[in-house]
């Protein structure tokens, strides 16, 4: 696996179990979901109010990283892009040495980091991010697929801290029921969260955003604590 780096500088927010930052976030899902794009809007909405900054994974470029960069969601530095040359669940789950380097670059770069956001390349319905790696773990599937999604199942959709379903505004178009993802949904999750999203037209962004904003705001209340 190679690692650019760059030169400088349980199942509910209130359960998270740290009182260290920063609290470490996986974005999992598979290709075209929508992952980097909800990478990006996470930065736009919440890099005002903490500190944070973000891994990139793809097999052979640097490309979710660049898109990143060009969309000047955060400053190039805190963006760190890892070519994992093999399975995207390799370097997130297997072997996340690389992951974990990058993630203490921008620690030493970046004092009273609170949160990294940790993309994963895209993968299938069965991509998990060690726990070594994160603390918390996101799940991003979308209606192209088609309603059955959901009650397929697998790692991801069962058992990620949050299930997002991206794209519904694209449901009529592709004949996707979205009340049946949503309830086949929360049938096989037992009742975790899950969020409907467009991030085309910003509908429902705000419960992933504020799901986030929730872990990192929980961790500093912990470290007052302590």
């Amino acid at each position: 696996m190679h690692l650019e780096i760059p030169q400088g500088g349980s199942r509910s927010p209130s359960s998270i179990e740290t009182d260290s930052l920063p609290v470490k976030i996986g974005i999992g899902g598979p290709v075209g979901s929508g992952k980097t794009a909800l990478v990006a809007e996470l930065c736009r909405s919440l890099s005002g109010r903490i500190n944070l900054g973000v891994v990139t994974n793809d097999i052979y470029t640097t490309e979710d990283a660049e898109f990143l960069k060009r969309q000047g969601v955060l400053s190039d530095d805190r963006i760190v892009a890892v070519q994992t040359g093999c399975c995207p669940h390799t370097a997130i789950r297997d072997d996340i040495s690389d992951n974990q380097a990058a993630v203490e670059s921008l620690v030493r770069a970046h004092e009273g980091l609170e949160l990294v956001i940790i993309e994963s390349g895209g993968d299938n319905l069965t991509a998990t991010f060690s726990a070594g790696l994160v603390d918390k773990q996101i799940f991003v599937v979308d209606v192209a697929g088609g309603d059955k999604v959901p009650r397929k199942g697998g790692p991801g959709i069962t058992r990620s801290d949050l299930l997002v379903i991206n794209k519904v505004d694209l449901a009529t178009l592709v004949g996707a029921d979205l009340a049946v993802m949503e309830r086949d949904a929360w049938e096989i999750r037992q009742g975790a969260p899950v969020v409907l999203i467009s991030l085309r037209t910003d509908e429902g962004v705000i419960g992933v955003v504020n799901w986030v904003s929730a872990l990192v705001e929980g961790a500093r209340q912990m470290l007052k604590i302590a």
